[in-house]
């Protein structure tokens, strides 16, 4: 006779409205299309996350005006999250690792509000003179805070799309509700290629922009280094919420 199976054994406790969503993410409030890749589409995810928006966070005010004012939106998004079943935190916007330690400190899970947390990570892997080189979506904006928040080097080479020809209009400006997902990747390969130009000394990239993941493969490819983003973040987040079972 075969043994019983208790896989479901874990689930049998309550407490929380949603279950089997550990991954809570913040989204900015936006117009723009998510297309897969992007961490606003649910089908970039291999596992269930939950989202919520934090009302007049725009692009605008949180890249170019510095998110004044909305931390107390993000920490009640954030505290929102968890009582709703998340396990674990990150948002939708790079530039909010400025409200890391106010966010991390308001929940009692782990959070990790920026894909420029992971700079330190993969620089410690890289061999001896190599640097991470960030991808942003605008390098005006990307402040000495930004830096500090994130724990990077103050002369980590960094490059932005403020000048391309489709991003950052879309996604900072929202001048327009449609994305030409072609133009956008080469917004990117043209920012990698200037980034690693400029400094020979990248070994890999991390994109600061959570709408950057769909053309994460083509930078790949096109510079022959790793690239990481939001979504490499996010399964890390998640592979520690729940760690593959072996038997």
């Amino acid at each position: 006779m075969a043994s019983p199976d208790h896989s479901l054994a874990r689930f049998g406790g309550g407490g929380k409205p949603v279950q089997g969503a550990p991954l809570g993410i913040i989204m900015l409030e936006t117009r723009f299309p998510r297309i897969p890749g992007d961490i606003g589409n649910g089908t970039t995810w291999p596992h269930p996350v939950l989202f919520t928006v934090v009302p007049g966070a725009t692009p605008e005010r949180v890249v170019i005006e510095g998110a004044k004012g909305l931390l107390p939106g993000f920490i009640a998004a954030a505290r929102h999250l968890v009582a709703l079943g998340a396990e674990a935190i990150t948002t939708s916007c790079g530039f909010l690792v400025i409200f890391q330690k106010e966010i991390a400190a308001a929940v009692e899970v782990p959070v990790a509000t920026s894909a420029l947390l992971q700079v330190p990570w993969v620089e410690a892997m890289l061999p001896p003179g190599r640097r991470v080189g960030v991808i942003t979506a605008s390098r005006a904006a990307l402040t000495p805070a930004h830096f500090a928040a994130a724990g990077m080097a103050p002369d980590t080479p960094v490059a932005g799309i403020e000048n391309g020809r489709e991003l950052y209009r879309v996604l900072v400006r929202q001048d327009k509700a449609e994305l030409d997902a072609a133009a956008a990747e080469q917004d990117i390969l043209d920012a990698g290629r200037a980034l690693v130009a400029a400094h020979p000394e990248v070994g890999a990239i991390v994109l600061e922009c959570t709408n950057m993941p769909p053309y994460a493969a083509a930078l790949q490819q096109a510079l022959g280094l790793p690239v990481h983003d939001v979504v490499s973040l996010g399964t890390y987040l998640y592979g520690g919420l729940r760690p593959r079972r072996w038997r």
